[in-house]
């Protein structure tokens, strides 16, 4: 559905070129979770709010979404593999929450198409 697609070569390429934030220290939010949890609760979150928009989309297709989102999810902890246990900053949890939307964009993108 998008894993094969250029969009989604583009959002890992806007993950590489921001992985500097993931380098450096800042401020953390007390309370905040860890950069894996923040990811996987961001994504669901995006995930959730597509198949409330998306009432169309058949069980075979909410199948494939949820597979292609656990592969997201895994490349996301393989490239932050050393800080994903890390509380996350409050640069980090804004980089995560946008990288989160436009994974979800990505998905629409793709439903719309297939309409």
């Amino acid at each position: 559905m998008v894993l094969d697609r250029q969009g989604y070569d583009d959002l890992i390429m806007y993950l590489t070129q921001n992985l500097a934030l993931f380098e450096k220290s800042g401020e953390i939010k007390p309370g905040a979770p860890t950069i894996m949890e923040l990811i996987e609760d961001d994504i669901a979150e995006n995930v959730m709010l597509l198949c409330q928009q998306h009432t169309e989309l058949t069980t075979e297709q909410r199948s494939q979404i949820v597979r292609e989102v656990d592969g997201i999810v895994y490349d996301l902890q393989e490239v932050l593999s050393s800080v994903t246990s890390n509380q996350v900053t409050v640069e980090q949890h804004a980089f995560i929450d946008e990288f989160a939307a436009l994974v979800k964009n990505l998905f629409d993108s793709a439903v719309a198409e297939s309409a």
